[in-house]
This record gives C-alpha cells, sequence and structure tokens, in this order.
C-alpha cells in the first residue's frame, strides 16, 4: 500500500477568527512537501489537527485513504515549532522513553536512540539535561525524538530554526534519506531558499488556504516574467517609467524586473539602451521568494 497522507478540505475556526478555510493538500510516498506562509497564515494550526493535537470543524486527514486514528498516529514523528521536550530530563532517558510511548521495546528504544543521537551529533550530551544545552543542539535532540521510533510520516513545524549551516546540512540529509525510505515528509520553514532546493513540491498558505501547489518550476512557469538588466550607465530608478513594470530587487547596477504579460521585453532593452551600456539582459524565472513576496502583496492589497 502507497503511504499517502492527505488534508482534505479541512476547516477551523476560533470564534470570530477564520484559522483554515477548506486547507486541502496531500504529501505522497518519499516526497519532501515543504509547507509556506506568513506567519499565522494556518501552518501550525493544520499540523496540529493532522497530529489530533487540534480537532478540525470540517474535513478530513486520511492516511494510507482511512481516517487518522490514534494507531497510526503513533507511527507519526512530530516536531513542534515551540518544541516539546522536558527541559530537566537527560538527553538520553527522554529519548528512550519517547520511543517507549511510541511502542518501541526497551532495547530497540536505546540502540535507535544510540543512532539517532550519533547521527544529529548529540551524542556527547547524552547524560545533560536539555535545559543545558544549546539552542541548536537542543533542536537536533527535538529532531531525534521525532526519528527515534522509526516514523512513518514526518511533520515537522520550523525544523531548521536556529541551526547552523553545519546542522542544517544534517537535517537535510537525513530528511532525503527519509525520503529515499519511502517516508512522506511535511515541514514548514521560513527559509525560502532552503525551501527551494529541498522540497519535490511547495504549498503557499494564505489565509488559511492553500493558495498555490506544485513543484518549484509548476509554480514558476505561471509567474510572471522577469527580466535582469545590468545597466552601468543608468540613474536609479530608470525602469519605473515602464508601464506596468515592477521593480523586484535592485543591487548596484543591475535591475531585476517584472514585466506584465502584455508587455513586450524590448521596450524595456530600448529604454535600458536610452541609458547607455546594457551588460547583461536576460530572462529569469523567479525564486520561491519571489512567488512568496508576491502572494504576500495579494494578501495585503486584498
Amino acid at each position: 500500500m502507497t503511504s499517502r497522507l492527505e488534508v482534505d478540505a479541512v476547516s477551523k475556526r476560533y470564534g470570530d477568527v477564520v484559522a483554515l478555510r477548506e486547507m486541502t493538500f496531500d504529501v505522497h510516498a518519499g516526497e519532501l512537501f515543504g509547507f509556506v506562509g506568513s506567519n499565522g497564515a494556518g501552518k501550525t494550526t493544520t499540523m496540529r489537527i493532522v497530529l489530533g493535537v487540534l480537532a478540525a470543524d470540517r474535513g478530513e486527514v486520511r492516511w494510507d485513504g482511512r481516517p487518522i486514528d490514534l494507531e497510526s498516529r503513533r507511527r507519526i514523528g512530530y516536531m513542534p515549532e515551540e518544541r516539546g521536550l522536558y527541559p530537566k530530563m537527560r538527553v538520553g532517558e527522554q529519548l528512550v522513553y519517547l520511543a517507549r510511548l511510541h511502542g518501541q521495546p526497551p532495547t530497540v528504544a536505546k540502540r535507535s536512540v544510540r543512532a539517532w543521537i550519533e547521527r544529529l551529533g548529540v551524542a556527547a550530551h547524552r547524560d545533560d539535561e536539555v535545559q543545558k544545552l544549546s539552542l541548536g543542539n537542543q533542536q537536533r535532540v527535538q529532531l531525534a525524538a521525532a526519528l527515534v521510533h522509526d516514523p512513518a510520516l514526518l511533520v515537522l513545524d520550523e525544523p531548521f530554526s536556529g541551526l547552523d549551516p553545519v546542522a542544517v546540512e544534517i537535517m537535510s540529509e537525513v530528511l532525503r534519506e527519509k525520503c529515499a525510505q519511502g517516508v512522506p515528509v511535511l515541514f514548514s520553514s521560513h527559509q525560502l531558499d532552503l525551501v527551494q532546493r529541498l522540497c519535490d513540491r511547495v504549498g503557499i498558505v494564505r489565509g488559511g488556504a492553500m493558495v498555490a501547489c506544485g513543484s518549484g518550476d509548476e509554480l514558476r512557469s505561471g509567474a510572471s516574467t522577469q527580466l535582469v538588466v545590468d545597466a552601468p550607465d543608468a540613474s536609479p530608478g530608470w525602469a519605473r517609467g515602464l508601464p506596468g513594470v515592477t521593480v523586484c530587487a535592485q543591487d548596484g547596477t543591475r535591475t531585476v524586473l517584472e514585466l506584465p504579460p502584455d508587455l513586450d521585453d524590448q521596450l524595456v532593452l530600448k529604454m535600458a539602451l536610452s541609458t547607455g551600456r546594457v551588460r547583461e539582459f536576460a530572462r529569469r524565472l523567479p525564486s520561491l521568494a519571489d512567488l512568496f513576496r508576491s502572494v504576500v502583496s495579494e494578501e495585503t492589497a486584498g
């Protein structure tokens, strides 16, 4: 049976505040799915409903085609954004305890804990209290807690927050390995360059609803045309006179422009040449960060 997480038209309201509006997406076996959106967009609420921490008002969460129940939730590895470790408990005994809660026998739990703390670089802190660790090492221990029971699904809320570059690479390798084993991975992050690099598909959330979902190429293919123009003789703001053109970024003499669909890029080239030399004039696909800014702008405008 193919492992697949389905979030189907899930809605959630807190009084007059609508947290989720028919949130719908799925995560396939062996897929890294990035979940991005502004603070308060509904990412954490969605994850908590998947875990059963919150109940949906409407809609359904399914695993392998069946509604998620207590038994299937034991197979989920969860990493909450606010972290859920016992601060005064020692690292090793805490991880064994958590593995046992998920049904692992004592010997299996101890062996798994030993393997993961070594892999994640916190073996030297096995006998330390969690509260005495640096924030980065606490983050590594929290990831070990999500992995120690050999989960069939990973749900990680901001797993890369506070990690140094070495730890980011270690965690990225671990997530890729779990995907290679067929485990679906759902994670949220504000580090959009990292999401773009790691994920098979990305879902962009706005106002409690999924507003865009697909691979990086799929998301970018429907976006507006962008041009990179390097005009060293031009004065700042030279392109602002073009109708409908948005200046996305300015780095020295290099300008990134977004064009409306009906604007001929040759008009941009003509204006750039009228300022003097043009060292670069090239189309480019927008980055995930560009797409995200566009979505946020739509939300603000609305």
